[in-house]
């Protein structure tokens, strides 16, 4: 009787440690993954080491479009919009929108991420290799968008592993369903293996309109975001991928320099030998003026103060009906939890919205 008593004891005890030991170790990985990016790219057991295909679907789309599934791809993001354009090259030799993903999460501010920790979703133009595809994601397929590059990189900023992938959390990545991130991925790595050595992403705060930047007249990022408007613009009348060269602390763009391009993204830009077309230079400089016109008219911004990052409305919405658990389950295969739901059903871009699809300049096509 006490010997059948004590190995009760003992087996009780024992399973009890083991629950421990579970917890334990569920709250070590979760409080590892949520400490940024980095952790959340480590090859998750159980996810297929199939990366996907495109679907038919998109295949008749870019069909539609005059698009080939070998042609050159090209992404942008939006903070504000909390959306991802995918562009395709199509018959034209100029590239055409092809889709808009809404983005479930991203983290930060608007403005650059310039150092470990700050929870920054980046800015700024990116180039991204066939060896930045990572098919064995925990947030189920991704890129890494290559941050610091060369100029943040010199400008001593720090941060890595910044993703654009599935599920609805973000510590600085960009983060979509599961079904946009594996269209995504599976559009961009059909381009690089068609013989597209990288694909350019252009990451924006909000869509580089006049009156945009002026809501944000006030921020101390605005120099920065007129230097991109430039790259922004130069895409938008062109619908060409803009060369980008990084001298004198900042980007320049489709310019070729005496002695070829700059090494060093800190010391004075060389002498240009080539510069952009007059016209294309022309209504960039006009879009500049329209831009100082809208700052010098003074109003107010209705930009609110935001806790953290922000969420597409069609995923708050989903969120203030069904909750974080729900919305998780919905939009991603692992569940993985969603990203400081309190914070993502603030809105404080609610009064500057724009309607879906704003933002080209107005003389030219949007792409779609």
């Amino acid at each position: 009787m006490q010997n059948s008593t004590t190995r009760k004891f003992f087996q009780l005890a024992y399973g009890r440690v083991l629950d421990l030991a579970r917890r334990v170790a569920v709250t070590v990985a979760l409080g590892a993954a949520l400490c940024g990016c980095v952790a959340a790219e480590m090859a998750l057991d159980g996810v297929s080491s199939e990366p996907p295909q495109i679907s038919s679907k998109i295949i008749a789309e870019m069909s539609k479009k005059g698009m080939k599934a070998e042609s050159p791809v090209l992404v942008r993001i939006f903070k504000q919009e909390s959306e991802l354009e995918v562009w395709k090259m199509d018959g034209s030799g100029r590239y055409a929108l092809l889709k808009t993903y809404p983005m479930c999460r991203w983290s930060g501010r608007l403005g650059p991420k310039t150092r470990e920790g700050d929870r920054q979703a980046p800015e700024g133009f990116y180039h991204v290799t066939v060896g930045m595809l990572n098919p064995k994601s925990q947030y189920y397929v991704s890129f890494n968008l290559g941050y610091p590059n060369r100029l943040e990189s010199a400008l001593g900023y720090t941060g890595e592993a910044l993703m654009v992938h599935g599920a609805c959390s973000s510590s600085g990545c960009y983060a979509l369903t599961d079904q946009g991130v594996g269209e995504i991925y599976a559009i961009v790595a059909k381009a690089l293996s068609s013989g597209q050595n990288h694909f350019q992403v252009q990451a924006y705060p909000f869509r580089m309109t006049p009156e945009n930047m002026a809501l944000h007249r006030s921020d101390e990022n605005l120099p920065f975001w007129r230097t991109l408007k430039e790259g922004y613009d130069a895409f938008e009348l062109t619908k060409q991928q803009p060369k980008v060269s990084v001298c004198g602390r900042r980007y320049v763009f489709n310019t070729a320099f005496e002695g070829g391009e700059p090494r060093d993204p800190l010391a004075a830009c060389p002498i240009p030998v080539m510069q952009p077309d007059p016209q294309i230079m022309a209504k960039i400089e006009a879009e500049q003026q329209k831009v100082d016109a809208a700052l010098a008219e003074g109003k107010v911004s209705p930009v609110a103060a935001y806790v953290d990052g922000g969420m597409h409305p069609s995923f708050r919405t989903l969120l203030k009906k069904n909750g974080p658990e729900k919305l998780a389950a919905s939009i991603s295969g692992i569940k993985y939890p969603v990203s400081r739901p309190e914070a993502a059903l603030a809105d404080p871009f609610q009064g500057v919205r724009k309607r879906m699809g704003a933002g080209a300049i107005s003389d030219q096509s949007s792409g779609d």
